[in-house]
């Protein structure tokens, strides 16, 4: 360790503020010194020290590494994500979606063409791959990322299930927007879709026999784990069996009796105010779900947020588990989607909401996913 980063990392974990080093950092990169906020980065990561200076420093050199256009920046930002050896936050995650909103394809292709210096880990590489698909980017663009992504070196990668171009439902990901300081991002309406009309006096749904398995409730959970596992969140699933198939006026009633929670306060004089959302602003609100987290969560970052959103979509449109994507698509726009986030106080109401039912192709399954958090 040089003398340099050693002054920088000496008492670093007793001091009340951080900005001065950050400005510290931003002024050395400004003047060419990419390597030495990689050194420093590194020695942090290193350092096994847990305080939230030392994470705070990192976390703004990482971003300044990623977000500052060159390959210079691009190989000593893999070099901070290699040093951190699996820590909490998924720095790979992180690293990739950063990398891919602040670098050109063309840079990036350093990350896949091996080298000492651009040595990224496998779990970077295909959070890269993704984070870029989101955001339009074709991988034939870069012969190195190409030749890794439809290679079978990560034919085991749970991210390898996905599509390398975006399918129509997916065209619209909500991505958040980021800064050396932090990120922002917009939420999609939580219950999209025009308003369905109120159910008319005589209409009867069908006998209703629940078939839920717990796989199924993890699968169309997916998109909101992360809701529950590290803030305030709860969720519901569930998979219903119909005697007959159920007439769009009759939803309402069918799902007033299903024995939702989300439902249960319902005030029963008053029609249950659905809207018709289509199949892309379902998959963009559990996108969002999913890869930008719930108030206190993190999220899933968009590579990860993308794969939860699937398994979510598919469960809730009844694909097999073992479908592709563009399967998945094909049978969720057979189904008619209806949503009601925010039709009780089950749900907070605050920022974080999601409620979609989906009746099957056949008119004789439906599914239901809610859910809620808060700050």
């Amino acid at each position: 360790m040089n003398e340099r980063v050693a002054a920088v990392l000496r008492g670093l974990g007793d001091r009340e503020s951080v900005a001065d080093v950050g400005g510290m950092a931003e002024a050395a990169l400004a003047a060419g010194e990419a390597r030495f906020l990689g050194d420093l980065g590194v020695a942090l990561a290193r350092s096994g020290v847990d305080a939230w200076q030392h994470r705070n420093v990192f976390g703004r050199l990482l971003r300044l590494l990623c977000l500052t256009p060159g390959r210079e920046h691009v190989e000593e930002a893999v070099r901070l994500v290699d040093a951190t050896n699996g820590a909490t936050p998924p720095y790979p995650r992180l690293a990739a979606a950063l990398l891919a909103e602040g670098q050109s394809p063309a840079d990036l292709g350093a990350v896949f063409a091996g080298g000492a210096r651009a040595h990224a880990p496998e779990e970077s590489r295909a959070c890269l791959v993704h984070e870029l698909v989101l955001r339009g980017a074709l991988p034939g663009e870069v012969p190195a990322l190409d030749r890794w992504a439809r290679s079978r070196h990560w034919r085991h990668h749970p991210l390898r299930r996905l599509p390398l171009e975006l399918l129509t439902v997916e065209k619209r990901p909500a991505l958040a927007s980021n800064s050396s300081r932090g990120s922002s991002r917009s939420l999609p309406d939580p219950r999209p879709g025009a308003s369905l009309a109120p159910a008319r006096s005589g209409s009867r749904p069908p006998l209703a026999t629940e078939r839920t398995t717990e796989a199924f409730r993890a699968n169309a959970g997916a998109a909101v784990h992360n809701w529950c596992a590290e803030s305030n969140g709860t969720y519901e699933s569930g998979h219903w069996e119909l005697s007959a198939p159920v007439a769009e006026a009759a939803v309402p009633l069918l799902l007033r009796g299903l024995g939702l929670g989300s439902l249960a306060t319902a005030k029963p004089r008053r029609p249950l105010a659905l809207t018709r959302p289509t199949p892309e602003q379902v998959w963009a609100v559990l996108f969002a779900a999913a890869a930008h987290g719930g108030a206190y969560s993190g999220g899933e970052y968009g590579a990860y947020g993308r794969l939860a959103a699937w398994r979510s979509f598919a469960a809730l449109a009844g694909a097999p588990e073992d479908a592709e994507p563009a399967h998945v698509e094909e049978i969720a726009y057979g189904c008619a989607w209806y949503g009601f986030a925010g039709v009780t106080k089950w749900f907070r109401m605050v920022a974080w909401d999601v409620g979609f039912a989906a009746v099957r192709p056949d008119g004789r399954e439906l599914a239901v996913l809610a859910a809620t958090d808060t700050d």
